[in-house]
């Protein structure tokens, strides 16, 4: 049996992290009460191949609670220009996909919100829960590129563009 080190406190970790700039995703997944989504910055590339890319929640969360059972997933990478959209995804108590959002149905019955810089749809491929967030690494089955243009982070707190982002060179 392996014993956890000590480790510092939430709030000096958060502290710490937050001059890392994270990128801004929407991660979105059909229920059965409707579809659900939040935002997130733990968003990243695991392996190019296969395809995996991962993303956490943390146990606590609302959506997590109600896509905890999803075998799909929509991961939505945002523009510069998507900050209220972000921000409708992270706040609570509020029906996200609601208009102004605007959003359709993609592969799998997955919903995908209009506009953004990326698309990706994944399915569950592993899931690990480390300490109070679960870890899911999903296996990229769809990718769709949309107009390029500047990126949307997260870096002190805030969310902030970041010009000079080119998705072109991926297509």
């Amino acid at each position: 049996m392996t014993t956890a080190a000590p480790t510092v406190g939430a709030r000096q970790l958060r502290t710490a992290l937050r001059g890392h700039a994270s990128g801004v995703a929407v991660l979105t997944a059909a229920t059965p009460s409707g579809p659900a989504g939040v935002t997130i910055t733990s968003f990243t590339s695991v392996s190019a191949e296969p395809a995996l890319v991962s993303f956490a929640l943390a146990e606590s969360s609302s959506t997590w609670a109600r896509i905890k059972d999803c075998r799909r997933f929509g991961i939505q990478l945002l523009g510069a220009a998507q900050r209220e959209l972000a921000e409708r995804f992270a706040a609570a108590g509020v029906d996200r996909f609601a208009p102004p959002t605007r959003w359709h149905t993609g592969p799998h019955g997955v919903p995908l919100l209009d506009d953004c810089a990326a698309w990706l749809v994944g399915t569950r491929h592993h899931q690990l829960g480390l300490g109070d967030h679960q870890l899911i690494v999903c296996a990229v089955e769809h990718v769709r590129i949309g107009s390029p243009g500047d990126s949307l982070v997260h870096l002190h707190g805030g969310l902030h563009g970041v010009a000079g982002s080119d998705v072109t060179s991926l297509r």
